[in-house]
């Protein structure tokens, strides 16, 4: 597992704005915000699952945490294999459940006008027109529309967009928004959907819907 550490109710939210995420392991007792209202926050604006880990491990505590919409609940203290057994559960659970009902659904999204369509590969313009699109742009359109409005490092499209017996690196990478650049803006050279942010990254801008 890649684990990535938050302090705070805040660094988790920035954490999560910047990254995907399997699955949030969070406390109740934060310096700066409940942890409840974070687990709703989690779960409603990033879909994702969450475990409570928390000192506060009564029946009480348990109840309104699974109540609030925690995936599963552990107390303090814990052993750490039963942590990593319930992560385990956890996705299991969520994978074969409704998120990942969810997930089949949006297998064909819109976004700007366009139709993208991941099972048959088609994206389709406001008008009815299909674009063609090569396997590194559908890999890289397909990693920009799963995680919109959110900052990705050329490091994190290389691993997004990697794909068995295909080299992908930085220059890959560029190639590929400049080629979708090409199909999706109305301005290339002034992009509004796939934006570059100097020294971080890119970011796609669309609203994407299913």
């Amino acid at each position: 597992m890649t684990v990535a550490a938050a302090s705070d109710g805040r660094e988790m939210r920035a954490r999560m704005a910047a990254d995907a995420f399997d699955v949030v392991v969070l406390d109740l007792m934060l310096p700066d915000e409940n942890g409840l209202a974070l687990c709703r926050w989690a779960q409603q604006s990033q879909n994702v699952p969450v475990i409570m880990l928390t000192a506060h491990g009564d029946p009480a505590s348990r109840v309104l945490g699974l109540e609030m919409g925690a995936d599963d609940y552990l107390g303090k203290p814990f052993e750490p294999r039963e942590l990593v057994a319930r992560i385990h559960s956890v996705l299991r659970r969520i994978h074969k459940g409704p998120r990942a009902a969810a997930g089949e659904s949006a297998s064909s999204v819109r976004f700007d006008g366009w139709r993208f369509d991941r099972v048959r590969r088609e994206l389709t313009s406001a008008k009815g027109v299909v674009v063609s699109l090569s396997q590194a742009e559908f890999r890289l359109l397909s990693a920009f529309v799963e995680r919109p409005g959110r900052v990705l490092t050329r490091d994190q499209l290389i691993d997004l967009t990697r794909a068995s017996g295909v080299e992908v690196n930085d220059r890959s990478v560029d190639l590929a928004v400049s080629r979708l650049r090409q199909k999706l803006e109305v301005l290339p050279r002034q992009p509004r959907l796939i934006r570059t942010l100097r020294g971080e990254g890119y970011l796609f801008d669309g609203v994407v819907h299913p």
